[in-house]
C-alpha cells in the first residue's frame, strides 16, 4: 500500500506531510515510557509485514496489520508506523521519503480511527469482542485503500483507474487481515490482558 515517490501532486503530498505531523505529535504525547518496548515490537512487526509486497501499478498488496496496531496502541500508532515506513524508504527504496507523510496518514489514520470505532466492542466478552477484532483489521485495511486511492485521485483523474485496481488488490487483504487481527486479539486476551490495557483506558 506504498504510494511510489514521483506520483504525487505537491499538494496532496504537502496535505499528508501535515496531517503525519499532526498524528505523530498526538501519539508522542500519549505514549507512556513504559510503552516503548510495546511500541518498538509493533512497529518492526509492521515493517517485516510490509516487505512482502506484490507490486499493483504505482502501489503495492501486502498485509499491513494496522488494525492490530490501532487495536494494542491507539494514537501511539502514528508515530510507530512513521518510524517503520521511514526506515523502509531508506533502506528499502519502499515508498519514498517525499510521500512519507501521505503514506503515513493512509496506513495510521485508519488504525486510530478502527480503535475509536471498534473499542466498545472490544471491551466486551465473547463472540462481540471477537467481531469487533475482525471487524478492526477488515475496516484498517477497507480505509487505507480508501484513503490512497483519494490521494492518486486527489492528485489527478488519470490516476482513477489505478485507484479502482489498488482498492480491488487489497479485498483480499482486508479478510486476511481481519483473520489475523482476530487471532493475536483472541490469544492476547487469554494469554496477556496487560497488552490489552489500552482497549480500556
Amino acid at each position: 500500500m506504498h504510494i511510489s515517490e514521483g506520483v504525487l501532486s505537491p499538494a496532496v503530498l504537502a496535505g499528508g506531510a501535515a496531517l503525519a505531523v499532526v498524528g505523530t505529535a498526538i501519539g508522542l504525547k500519549k505514549m507512556d515510557y513504559e510503552a516503548i518496548p510495546r511500541v518498538a515490537i509493533l512497529s518492526a512487526a509492521f515493517f517485516v509485514a510490509t516487505l512482502i509486497h506484490v507490486p499493483v501499478g504505482p502501489v503495492g498488496a501486502h498485509l499491513v496489520l494496522n488494525g492490530l496496531m490501532g487495536l494494542l496502541l491507539g494514537w501511539v500508532a502514528v508515530p510507530a508506523i512513521l518510524v517503520a515506513l521511514f526506515l523502509q524508504a531508506l533502506l528499502f527504496q519502499f515508498g519514498g521519503l517525499t510521500v512519507l507523510g501521505v503514506n503515513t496518514v493512509i496506513m495510521a489514520a485508519p488504525a486510530v480511527i478502527a480503535y475509536y470505532l471498534f473499542r466498545p466492542l472490544l471491551r466486551q466478552p465473547g463472540t462481540i469482542a471477537a467481531v469487533g477484532a475482525f471487524a478492526c483489521g477488515f475496516t484498517a485495511i477497507l480505509l487505507s485503500g480508501l484513503f490512497m486511492a483519494a490521494a492518486l485521485v486527489f492528485t489527478g483523474e488519470a490516476f482513477w483507474p489505478a485507484a479502482q485496481l489498488a482498492l480491488a488488490a487489497h479485498l483480499p487483504v482486508m479478510i486476511i487481515e481481519g483473520l489475523v487481527t482476530l487471532f493475536i486479539y483472541q490469544y492476547f486476551r487469554k494469554t496477556q490482558p496487560a497488552l490489552l490495557a489500552k482497549l480500556y483506558a
